[in-house]
């Protein structure tokens, strides 16, 4: 039986990917239900080629356009942030993939959770931003998650099998993004389209810029504290600019495993909606003859401040890595949007973490209100 999966995010770089791997292995999965958030002309395309039993646009201005397209394709469309926070409910869902950016994703999650669906992860804030809320329910819903980022996926993997030795460290590696190498300087006066030029990856705006300033990696290490269970001197990063050792697990007996490919978002995607079984693919083959050198180092945190901030963030805990994302999404889009500078960037998450006061044990509530009284404080405090 095809397993039918709800994919949040539809129209995104992971959602779009997502697509591509159903496409392909269409005896394997079914796309039940699609998600979008404003691109409406691409969900209606979308939905003519899957035929999913539902779509849920989150701009309610665009229901009539996307409901008129498709009401002769007999697919049932919903509209609002309250509907895809509902459709993840529906009984006929085997996995929920959920590729929405941001905080956005938290919620339907959430949702998703409590209705005992299994997750396959791409949002990697619900983690970064409410992650023992998440372990919790899990163990409370009896349901798994399955990480879609390359580097958590890789460990994933590399754990399987494993489940009775104990960890020591894992090592999350970075490509080191458009400006490894690159001097401060050279950084005060860098644009949008140059931290948009990621070397090795295709991914999303936000996400790329993420990584521009390497608080994708300081969002990766947040997430596998939860996912694996680490304590945070257990989690380290290595720059590996080929992308081709997606990350390391080693053990208390000195051995380490390391899952290897090339930079390919399909991989993981597959794996994580296929799990346990590994179902054969056309993707492109890693060839040796192509990489004669293989290298690493250790990263620059004092050039990139924003893995320094999320080291500390995930140390302190509470709701600090939560202030922390809230700051992050609003510095980027404020950046994407050219209001301010690139290194204007981390100034404004660790003022805003300063600001914002500490909850050692939030709840739901906490983690929403204090995400909101972030956008607040930037908003009236940096005018963005």
């Amino acid at each position: 039986m095809r397993k039918k999966i709800a994919i949040l995010g539809s129209t995104g770089s992971i959602g779009t990917q997502t697509l591509e791997v159903i496409r392909e292995k269409s005896e394997h999965f079914k796309a039940e239900i699609l998600t979008a958030g404003k691109n409406s002309d691409l969900l209606i395309k979308q939905a003519i080629e899957f035929k999913p039993n539902a779509v849920v646009i989150a701009d309610k201005t665009k229901y009539k356009t996307v409901k008129k397209n498709l009401y002769k394709y007999g697919i049932k469309v919903f509209a609002g942030q309250k509907a895809i926070e509902k459709i993840v409910e529906d009984k006929n869902i085997d996995i929920v993939l959920t590729a929405i950016v941001g905080f956005a994703g938290l919620r339907p999650t959430i949702n998703a959770i409590k209705a005992k669906k299994n997750i396959a992860l791409a949002n990697k804030e619900t983690l970064v931003v409410a992650g023992e809320l998440i372990k919790k329910l899990t163990k409370e819903n009896n349901i798994n998650i399955y990480p879609v980022d390359s580097e958590h996926s890789a460990i994933f993997q590399c754990l399987v099998g494993e489940e009775e030795n104990e960890i020591e460290k894992i090592y999350l590696t970075a490509s080191g993004g458009p400006f490894r190498g690159k001097s401060i300087n050279y950084l005060k006066t860098v644009k949008k389209e140059h931290a948009l030029k990621h070397p090795n990856w295709t991914m999303g705006r936000k996400i790329t810029i993420d990584s521009a300033t390497m608080m994708n990696k300081g969002l990766e290490m947040i997430e596998a504290k939860w996912l694996f269970d680490l304590e945070p001197e257990q989690i380290d990063v290595i720059i590996h600019k080929q992308s081709i050792i997606h990350s390391i697990v080693q053990f208390t007996d000195g051995a380490m495993k390391a899952q290897m490919g090339l930079p390919d978002m399909k991989l993981p995607i597959q794996y994580a909606m296929s799990y346990p079984e590994r179902i054969k693919s056309n993707f492109e083959r890693f060839s040796f003859n192509n990489y004669k050198i293989l290298s690493f180092e250790e990263p620059d945190t004092e050039k990139f401040i924003c893995l320094k901030i999320a080291k500390e963030a995930m140390i302190k805990a509470g709701n600090v890595p939560c202030i922390m994302n809230a700051a992050n999404e609003v510095a980027v889009n404020a950046f994407l949007y050219e209001k301010i500078k690139f290194l204007e960037i981390p100034k404004i998450i660790e003022n805003t973490i300063q600001k914002i006061d500490y909850i050692k044990k939030p709840t739901q509530e906490d983690y929403i209100c204090s995400d909101k009284e972030s956008r607040k404080f930037i908003k009236s405090e940096f005018g963005i």
